[in-house]
C-alpha cells in the first residue's frame, strides 16, 4: 500500500514520535511504500509546559518526512488535506492522543478522503485525555466521526472508543517494544555513565512528571523506613510538566532529600539506556492511565516493573509474572516494593519479562495495521 502517516515524528521529541518514525520503518521493512507528514507547529509556545518540543537526536528518519501542519491554523489543514487527496495514498494513519489535535486531524482527514479511494483509520493512544478539559467530548466526537477505522493499544482505550461509536471497526493491538534505545549496559557500565555509587540499589521513575503519574504517592510510599533505609535510592527520570513544589516539599517533610536523585530534565534517547539499566525495577504509580510506553521500554531492558490497577496498565503488565499490579495508594506500592528487595524477586520477575516481552513484535502491529485496513 502506499501509506501516510499524520502525527509527531522526528524531529520532535516524546514517545509518540519515536512510535510514528518506528511504525514508519516496519510498514516499509513489510513492503509498503510510507511517508510521514508532521508538524511545522505542534503546540503554540505558550501552551506547551515543557522546555522544548524537538529531540536532540540530530538523525535524519529514513522514512520522508514533511514538516507541514500547523495545528491552529484551518486554512492550512485544508490545504495539507486537499494535497494528500491529490497524491492518493490508499491508507492515511492519524497518530491520535488528545482532543486539542481533533480539529485539524479531522479536517485534514476529511479533505484527504474526498477522492474517494483513500481510507482513513487512527492509531488512538488516547482517545479520553488523562486531564479533561472543557470541550473533549465534543471535540473527540468530531475527530471520531472523520475516522474510518481504529486501532488501540489497550483494552481500556478500544472500550474508550466503542463509547463514542459502536459501529466503526476497531482493533486491539498492544504497544510494541521500544527497541529504538539501543542494547542493554551492564550495571556498572549504566553506573559509570551516570556518576553512581555501586552500594546503592535504584528504583526508576521515569517520564514526564504530571499529577495523573502520581509521583506523589510514590515518594510517600518511599518514605516508609523500610525502604527508605539507606541503601535504597530513587530516581526520578523526567522534565516537570507542571510545578515541582509539591514533590519538593513532599521529599523535604519525609526528609528524602538524600535518598531522590530528580534530573528535573528530559532524558535524551542516548541516555535512556542508563537510567533503566542502572535500575532495579521501573516503578509507574500511575492515578490513571490506558497504556504506557514506558513499560515497553523495560521490556526493552528486561526489567521488572511495578503498575497501578488503572487503565491497561495490568493487561500489559501481569501480576507476579514481570512484577506487581497495585491498587494506586502509598500502602500499596510500599508492600510490593518491600516484597521486591526482601524476597529477592527480580531474577524471577527478570525471567518471566523476557518471555512475556515476546508478544510485543512490531510485526504484529502491522499485520493489524493491514488487517483493519481490508475492513475499510
Amino acid at each position: 500500500m502506499k501509506i501516510t502517516i499524520i502525527g509527531p515524528a522526528h524531529p520532535y521529541r516524546g514517545g509518540i514520535a519515536l512510535f510514528s518514525n518506528r511504525l514508519a520503518e516496519e510498514l516499509n521493512k513489510a513492503g509498503h511504500e510510507v511517508n510521514i507528514i508532521t508538524f511545522k507547529l505542534q503546540y503554540p509556545s505558550f501552551l506547551f509546559p515543557g522546555k522544548t518540543q524537538f529531540s536532540d537526536d540530530k538523525t535524519p528518519s529514513k522514512i520522508p518526512t514533511t514538516r507541514a501542519i500547523n495545528s491552529v491554523n484551518p486554512f492550512n489543514w485544508i490545504k495539507v488535506g486537499k494535497q494528500i487527496n491529490a497524491e492518493k495514498p490508499d491508507l492515511v494513519i492519524f497518530k491520535y492522543w488528545m482532543p486539542f489535535m481533533a480539529p485539524c486531524f479531522s479536517t485534514i482527514a476529511k479533505y484527504s478522503k474526498k477522492n474517494g479511494s483513500t481510507k482513513v483509520m487512527s492509531l488512538v493512544h488516547n482517545l479520553v485525555p488523562h486531564e479533561s478539559r472543557l470541550g473533549d467530548a465534543f471535540l473527540t466526537k468530531l475527530f471520531v466521526k472523520r475516522i474510518d477505522g481504529f486501532i488501540a493499544l489497550s483494552q481500556s482505550v478500544i472500550d474508550d472508543i466503542h463509547s463514542f461509536n459502536a459501529f466503526k471497526p476497531k482493533e486491539l493491538s498492544p504497544h510494541p517494544l521500544y527497541d529504538n534505545f539501543g542494547e542493554a549496559k551492564t550495571r556498572e557500565a549504566a553506573l559509570k555513565a551516570l556518576n553512581l555509587d555501586a552500594k546503592y540499589n535504584y528504583m526508576l521513575f521515569f517520564g514526564i512528571v504530571r499529577k495523573y503519574k502520581g509521583l506523589d504517592t510514590l515518594l510517600k510510599a518511599f518514605a516508609d523506613k523500610r525502604l527508605n533505609d539507606g541503601n535504597l535510592k530513587l530516581i526520578v527520570a523526567g522534565e516537570f510538566y507542571e510545578d515541582d513544589s509539591v514533590y519538593m516539599n513532599l521529599i523535604e517533610k519525609h526528609n528524602l532529600t538524600n535518598a531522590v536523585i530528580l534530573t528535573k530534565s528530559f532524558v535524551a534517547d542516548d541516555e535512556v539506556v542508563n537510567y533503566f539499566c542502572v535500575a532495579d525495577i521501573i516503578v509507574q504509580p500511575y492515578k490513571t492511565a490506558t497504556q504506557s510506553g514506558v513499560t515497553q521500554i523495560a521490556y526493552h531492558f528486561n526489567k521488572p516493573m511495578l503498575v497501578t490497577d488503572v487503565g491497561g496498565l495490568k493487561e500489559i503488565v501481569p501480576d507476579g509474572k514481570v512484577g506487581y499490579v497495585v491498587e494506586p495508594n502509598d500502602k500499596a506500592v510500599t508492600d510490593a516494593l518491600i516484597d521486591f528487595y526482601q524476597n529477592k524477586k527480580a531474577d524471577a520477575f527478570t525471567n518471566g519479562v523476557k518471555d512475556e516481552k515476546k508478544k510485543y513484535s512490531w510485526s504484529k502491529m502491522v499485520k493489524t495495521v493491514e488487517n483493519l485496513y481490508k475492513e475499510l
